[in-house]
């Protein structure tokens, strides 16, 4: 899902706008992006939407998003930002903070792991 970069405030009724300002804020991929031809409201909850309502308008931006040829790098860009809101890459807020959450864990690992012996030198 593609919009200028989010304000502090969670969006109301009227969603934030999808192009990027310039080329460089999202990258080349945001021209191919399937989203530009759909309605923005679907890739962003209005306020005090229902749950059913929002589980339903998630899982069709989903659908949008699998048919994307730019799915992963709208998911990476939104993972950098990272993106509060909306459907991004297949993935909801939610579902990206998992996301970030794991590579911070596996980024713990990783620096906690002792390296493995040079087997060169022995």
């Amino acid at each position: 899902m593609l919009h200028l970069p989010h304000q502090s405030l969670k969006p109301a009724a009227v969603p934030p706008q999808r192009v990027p300002a310039r080329e460089d804020d999202a990258g080349p991929w945001h021209a191919e992006a399937v989203c530009r031809r759909d309605e923005a409201g679907l890739f962003f909850a209005p306020s005090k939407e229902p749950t059913a309502a929002r589980l339903a308008r998630e899982e069709a931006a989903k659908r949008v998003c699998a048919r994307c040829p730019v799915m992963v790098d709208c998911r990476e860009h939104a993972l950098l930002q990272p993106e509060p809101y909306g459907v991004w890459g297949g993935l909801t807020a939610a579902e990206r903070r998992v996301v970030l959450a794991r590579r911070r864990r596996r980024e713990v690992e990783l620096k906690q792991t002792p390296s493995a012996p040079d087997r060169l030198t022995a």
